[in-house]
């Protein structure tokens, strides 16, 4: 019996004159080796995974390595040594186990900030809408997540909303049950954030049952930050005049930096959130007394 070798394969010459159909049989099952070997994926270059990385952070903020992983088709090792490449690069905030968008000291425009998170933002919107009473009174702070929240109070009843946002109260105004009110000042062109001394002023007229406030990023120490001095002062505001506050922020805000403080978590009755929050922080709103709220 005659033997061929092929690479690592060996055919031994079979009888009754098969040997050809044999020997086609490998070099075929060979080719698609080889080609499965060599044909690159769709992520297969480091600059291909880490720009499907930064794409994942924009839509939901903030993700683990093991998540990545598991998208990319690749091992955590990999993805740790991108994880560390962009941090390394300013573009990401890098924590154990994951990493989040970098929030740094510049405000992102609304319609940039409205994809980040997304789905966590409708389900916080959603479940905080619920959480509110008909017939009541509210401050809605500017923002994406209390935009969500405000797209799910369409259906209440009896409510007067003051508001520091134009484009929320574009988005309510055609709301049956409810009384929507702004302040005058200068209107921010890049979200439609209503800014200034006369807009604080006249929230300070009110007394609200509660205040739906939005941070920009959540200090470890529980500090509520934001980018814009005007905005805070209205955040302040609003926080100073109502009965109950409640705080709507995804988790990727958690752990992220920005300028000025409005706040802290101490001063908040409810934080509604998504199910990634860190524990860390979920551990310091219960030393506190905030009641966190996971959104499903």
């Amino acid at each position: 019996m005659g033997v061929f070798k092929h690479s690592e394969f060996v055919l031994r010459r079979a009888p009754d004159g098969f040997d050809c159909l044999a020997m086609a049989f490998v070099l075929a099952l060979k080719r698609k080796q080889l080609a499965e070997i060599s044909m690159p994926t769709k992520h297969s270059t480091s600059r291909a995974r880490r720009q499907e990385i930064l794409h994942c952070l924009r839509q939901n903020g903030r993700i683990e390595v093991e998540t990545l992983a598991e998208h990319l088709e690749t091992t955590p090792q990999t993805i740790r040594k991108d994880l560390n490449f962009l941090a390394e690069e300013g573009k990401i905030i890098r924590f154990h186990g994951g990493a989040s968008l970098l929030a740094g000291v510049e405000y992102t425009a609304f319609d940039i900030r409205k994809e980040v998170a997304a789905e966590q933002k409708e389900r916080i919107g959603r479940a905080l809408a619920r959480r509110i009473p008909n017939n009541c009174s509210i401050f809605l702070n500017s923002g994406t997540t209390t935009a969500a929240v405000a797209r799910h109070l369409s259906q209440h009843a009896g409510l007067l909303v003051v508001t520091d946002s134009v484009h929320l109260a574009d988005l309510m105004r055609t709301y049956s049950g409810l009384e929507v009110i702004v302040p005058g000042g200068s209107i921010r062109q890049s979200d439609g954030a209503i800014l200034g001394d006369m807009a604080v002023d006249f929230i300070r007229q009110f007394r609200a049952d509660y205040a739906i406030i939005g941070a920009a990023a959540i200090g470890a120490d529980g500090a509520l930050l934001d980018f814009d001095l005007r905005e805070a002062s209205l955040a302040r505001a609003f926080i100073g005049s109502a009965r109950r506050i409640i705080l709507a922020a995804d988790s990727s805000k958690a752990g992220g930096t920005a300028p000025v403080c409005i706040g802290h978590l101490d001063q908040v009755h409810e934080f509604f959130t998504d199910d990634g929050l860190q524990e860390d922080l979920r551990r310091m709103c219960h030393d506190l007394g905030v009641e966190c709220i996971t959104a499903d």
